[in-house]
């Protein structure tokens, strides 16, 4: 986890943005993604915060293939230790798994006024043969787990029946419905996403109740050669609440 940011001395008031780095599968808070943009926010006089969920990147614990739930309660923690801290939180910022993290956070705390969701997946039950192999539910049930190895041959990590469980009964439909329309929720997705159909992205544009949808035509799941769009998409949807914000003083729930 990063170090604790400055507050920033361009900014009129003490206002605090969160980007959530994960990916799809073990992620790193030094994601390029997320790198630009925290630079972004800094240069807009806007803190921001990047960290791993357990068990991803440089944080301790176990990695797990499911854990959407605990991954939206480690958010909550980081939400309430800041909000002590006396920033306000603007927004929350995920890529891929975190965008379903972050867009499962705001059906169940409604504290954050914006959320971006970048390329997170709709239809969680998709994708995991490609991950995990064919007939995996057969796999597991005979064996309680499944080892996801790279292509040396080399343990990645493993996957627990209750992991899988958990991203399956996962359901996406109903926590987009919960989000409250007083929450601006953006979602960006590439129509060359390798890794979740740009599909995905549509469905959450359908049942999220005050959501934006920003297709990029060229864009992958990583956005090679079109971070400067990606960063600006999301500049250009968070700036006009800035005001709105400081004069709500919307913050979390303690």
């Amino acid at each position: 986890m990063s170090m604790p940011p400055q507050k920033s001395p361009q900014s009129p008031v003490e206002l605090y943005t969160i980007t959530v780095a994960i990916n799809f599968e073990q992620s790193f808070q030094d994601d390029s993604i997320l790198i630009d943009l925290v630079d972004a926010f800094t240069k807009e006089g806007i803190s921001a915060f990047r960290f791993d969920f357990s068990g991803n990147g440089e944080s301790e614990g176990e990695f797990q293939y499911g854990s959407y739930r605990k991954e939206a309660a480690d958010l909550r923690s980081v939400v309430l230790y800041f909000s002590k801290q006396k920033y306000d939180i603007i927004a929350l910022v995920g890529h891929s798994k975190g965008g379903n993290a972050v867009l499962l956070y705001a059906s169940r705390y409604n504290d954050v006024p914006i959320i971006v969701n970048i390329s997170g997946r709709f239809a969680l039950e998709r994708g995991i043969d490609g991950r995990l192999g064919k007939n995996f539910m057969q796999r597991i049930n005979k064996d309680g787990y499944i080892d996801v190895k790279n292509k040396k041959g080399e343990l990645e990590y493993r996957v627990s029946k209750a992991s899988l469980e958990d991203r399956l009964s996962t359901d996406t439909l109903l926590s987009s419905r919960a989000i409250s329309k007083d929450c601006r929720v953006l979602t960006i997705h590439g129509a060359r996403d390798e890794i979740v159909p740009a599909e995905d992205a549509r469905q959450f544009a359908a049942h999220i109740p005050n959501h934006e949808l920003r297709i990029m035509a060229e864009a992958n799941h990583r956005y090679t050669g079109h971070e400067a769009e990606l960063t600006s998409l999301v500049l250009d949807f968070v700036r006009p609440h800035l005001h709105l914000h400081s004069a709500s003083r919307l913050r979390p729930k303690l």
